[in-house]
């Protein structure tokens, strides 16, 4: 009778604890009014002037499709260009058709995928779980540093992440239902992950749906017949891209990439792409650093990622106990192990898990909801990483480029109202509050990043800055660059085609205006003779280092950009 009576227990409170589990985690118009708290975040990002790195020259990729009405051949500054493929570039050119050539029309794409990224994430932790636990994986994707910084400087990471999210959701849908329609879903997700940035994009996904057909030891569906129709649809999905490869390099065996001729495109984006990347053959960037992601990490998916590694080390503990999926657990244990050990590492690599990592981390949250004076350590944890994140943004804009905008101070008070009524209120458990005084800080931070610090600091960027100096003042069609001079952000902002310059342009009674750097100059007064000219402040703004960020010493580690009118 007593054994009984513990089983009755039991059930009860195995009971109790799925209603509580299943309650609101937090209020849905909470969730509404942070989300689009975050929405404006995310817009102000399209503002900010495109960076010259990688976010400029790949503007300037989809720059020439829309100039020169080819839109097969990727070509930049140095011509053919090969590393990824042509997705990003064919929705940019389409922008600009709408909106002109602006940073606005490059970002919009991604902002776009950025939210089908988000939303496939809810869907995913709904079909894992629960719709709170997709909520609160969307909202948490959502809010995460290095997501947020993919819409600001925009490379390929939002809109890989967001097809990441889409064909994973898709595929955990058909392993569940087995239905038709989620096949053409996953097929359509893996087809345009994969004409954003190659095969990593069917890698990621496919790696979770291993993971989670082990752990739900359904082996029948290995042998499924649908699976047939994904991988032809998924041939018809990638064929445009596969074909614009043909016609680029398969055509032309003489053409020469990075000192290599005979290229078949069509095997490179298949193949060679992912194994240059992972042999580290197209870089050398922290190649020996095998915790590498495990600090950057850390930063990147701020203010989640100590919760995060708790998670799954939780995850790793209980593996074989089969308590929670093993989907986002796999996909984040081989991700992380295979991206540590690439030869070639940039934190934005990163983004790849995030949807994985967003679910796996509400899990644990919730979950948290049973545990006692645990959620007091999840608290003081995410407490004193949002501490952490307002002071450095403080320091940022308060000392090194102070807020002069009065209607960016007003928001900037508005905000900060909000995360000291989270903090303050008595009517939010502990729990709750680890949640929302994060996700109200990272609103606070990048709205400052994005309207003030991001807006200062460019400029300090030559190109961008010159190119508004200059307008309506030069013939840009008489603008040519001085041996290795680059400035993707100069092009972009002037809408024209870089122009390498030589003797041969330098004809009586034309006015030639040449771009360079002003070391170079005494090289350049050797042979020709300089007009007019006009110049700006330039530095590397991508590789601060804490002299350019003291006020007093920042002009003195800026070089200048100049151009100037040339002639014999």
């Amino acid at each position: 009778m007593q054994t009984g009576l513990i089983r009755v227990i039991r059930v009860l409170l195995l009971i109790l604890h799925k209603i509580s589990f299943l309650k609101p985690f937090i209020p849905g118009s909470v969730y509404k009014f942070l989300f689009a708290l975050l929405g404006l975040v995310y817009l102000t990002g399209l503002t900010v002037p495109l960076m010259d790195n990688d976010s400029a020259h790949h503007a300037n990729i989809a720059l020439h499709m829309h100039l020169t009405g080819d839109y097969a051949s990727l070509i930049d500054h140095n011509g053919d260009y090969l590393d990824k493929p042509h997705l990003l570039f064919w929705l940019s050119a389409f922008c600009y058709k709408i909106f002109g050539v602006t940073g606005f029309a490059y970002k919009f794409p991604s902002f776009l995928f950025t939210i089908l990224g988000v939303y496939s994430t809810y869907r995913l932790g709904k079909s894992l779980y629960n719709k709170e636990v997709g909520k609160l994986a969307a909202l948490i994707l959502a809010s995460s540093f290095a997501f947020i910084l993919a819409n600001n400087d925009v490379r390929m990471d939002a809109m890989l992440t967001a097809c990441i999210a889409l064909a994973t959701w898709q595929l955990a849908e058909f392993i569940q239902h087995k239905k038709l329609l989620n096949v053409a879903g996953a097929t359509l997700g893996l087809a345009l992950g994969f004409s954003t940035k190659g095969m990593i994009a069917v890698f990621v996904p496919a790696i979770g749906a291993v993971f989670y057909i082990l752990y739900r030891k359904d082996w029948k569906i290995f042998f499924n017949w649908k699976w047939l129709p994904m991988l032809l649809l998924f041939a018809v999905f990638i064929s445009p891209v596969l074909y614009c490869y043909y016609l680029q390099y398969d055509l032309h065996p003489e053409k020469v990439v990075r000192g290599k001729d005979h290229i078949s495109g069509i095997k490179f984006i298949l193949l060679n792409q992912s194994v240059e990347r992972f042999g580290g053959e197209t870089g050398d960037i922290s190649k020996q650093d095998y915790f590498f992601f495990l600090h950057s990490f850390l930063w990147a998916f701020a203010p989640w990622s100590i919760l995060a590694y708790i998670a799954i080390a939780g995850r790793i503990k209980n593996f074989l106990k089969r308590k929670e999926e093993w989907l986002t657990a796999g996909t984040f244990l081989v991700m992380l192990i295979l991206v540590s050990l690439s030869g070639f590492k940039l934190p934005h690599y990163l983004n790849i898990i995030f949807p994985a990592a967003s679910v796996m981390t509400a899990v644990f949250i919730i979950n948290s909801q049973s545990r006692g004076k645990f959620t007091r350590s999840i608290f003081s944890i995410q407490l004193v990483v949002s501490v952490l994140l307002l002071v450095a943004v403080a320091v940022i804009n308060a000392l090194a480029f102070p807020v002069k905008n009065i209607w960016i101070i007003i928001m900037l008070v508005l905000l900060l109202a909000h995360v000291f009524y989270f903090i303050k209120s008595k009517m939010i458990p502990p729990l709750q509050k680890a949640v929302l005084i994060p996700v109200a800080t990272m609103i606070l931070c990048f709205f400052l990043l994005n309207t003030n610090f991001y807006q200062q600091l460019l400029k300090y960027q030559g190109g961008n800055q010159l190119a508004s100096k200059t307008g309506g003042k030069v013939d840009l069609n008489n603008v040519y660059f001085w041996k290795e001079t680059q400035s993707s952000s100069f092009v972009f902002y002037t809408k024209t085609l870089r122009k390498q310059f030589d003797d041969s342009v330098l004809i009586d009674g034309k006015k030639i205006w040449l771009l360079y750097d002003i070391k170079d100059e005494t090289e350049i007064k050797v042979k020709y003779k300089i007009g007019e000219r006009f110049e700006t402040l330039d530095y590397e703004i991508t590789k601060i280092d804490i002299k350019f960020v003291n006020p007093e010493k920042r002009e003195k580690q800026c070089s200048k950009m100049v151009l100037g009118e040339i002639f014999r």
